[in-house]
């Protein structure tokens, strides 16, 4: 079988899964089997595939038209320009909180920053930020051991161990220190929304990371309440939050002393992130 009749089938199987991305998802997988490029692919559409390769592609078909998502297949996703390694246990890394790492970096550029990262899953956001802020150390703390482990290997792939760890801890129990920045991509979404989420989302991401409790803000309040003890005077926060959550969650931050100094918004023009200063 050619790699165009592949790519064919391996996107009708997805079309028929009510899979938009059926195409280009069908050509992703068969660069992975075929450990090439997607260009490379398309300038070699006649190229003949051996049996075992085109049995490895219709496997990982079969996993995508279940709705795993891509990442997950592949175990990597792109951000900031770099690939991270990501499973089940991470949430997959999302074009929204780039724009949350690029507010911050073009603030600081150039700071010699002390920066909190809590609930880091991947560890995407911190270790973007220190790529760009190589003066600055951070640690990134998370609850789930397996998704530290996964922390730690994308900090020694993008060789930023000296200015970086990460542990398994909860922002309830961290004490004794004092950051000029916490950044945080909290779980937000409400319980009772996430059973209307897409499939890809809510059957393979960890809950632990979407479930934000009743109102999506319980674990936002509480990051909130526990920043005012272990920020510097003047020391920013940075919260990711829910689409129309903005209003509610800058009164919170009004309530606990902090003022509000960028609204960051996301390609459909929703805030999305919110930085405010102790």
């Amino acid at each position: 079988m050619e790699i165009l009749e592949l790519i064919n089938s391996g996107s009708r199987r997805l079309q028929n899964k009510n899979i938009c991305s059926h195409k280009l998802d069908s050509e992703i997988l068969l660069s992975k089997v075929l450990n090439k490029t997607r260009e490379e692919l398309l300038i070699n559409l006649n190229q003949e595939i051996k049996l075992q390769k085109i049995s490895d592609f219709h496997k990982l078909i079969e996993r995508r038209s279940l709705k795993e998502p891509i990442a997950y297949i592949l175990k990597e996703k792109e951000f900031w320009s770099k690939m991270f390694f990501v499973d089940k246990n991470t949430l997959i890394p999302r074009p929204e909180t780039e724009l949350m790492v690029e507010k911050i970096v073009s603030i600081f550029k150039n700071k010699d920053l002390k920066i909190l990262d809590i609930g880091t899953g991947t560890g995407c956001i911190l270790i973007s930020i220190l790529s760009e802020l190589n003066k600055s150390r951070g640690v990134g703390i998370d609850i789930s051991q397996k998704a530290i482990k996964i922390a730690i290997k994308n900090l020694i792939k993008h060789k930023l161990t000296d200015q970086a760890k990460f542990y398994k801890r909860s922002f309830t129990e961290f004490y004794g220190s004092k950051f000029d920045l916490i950044v945080s991509n909290p779980p937000y979404i409400k319980k009772k929304d996430i059973k209307n989420l897409d499939d890809d989302i809510k059957k393979f991401e960890p809950k632990l990371a979407l479930d934000g409790g009743n109102d999506g803000l319980d674990v936002i309040k509480k990051i909130i309440y526990k920043s005012k003890g272990i920020l510097k005077l003047n020391g920013m926060l940075a919260l990711e939050i829910g689409n129309k959550q903005h209003k509610k969650v800058s009164k919170i931050l009004r309530k606990n002393n902090f003022k509000t100094r960028f609204l960051v918004k996301d390609y459909k023009n929703n805030v999305r992130c919110i930085l405010s200063t102790f």
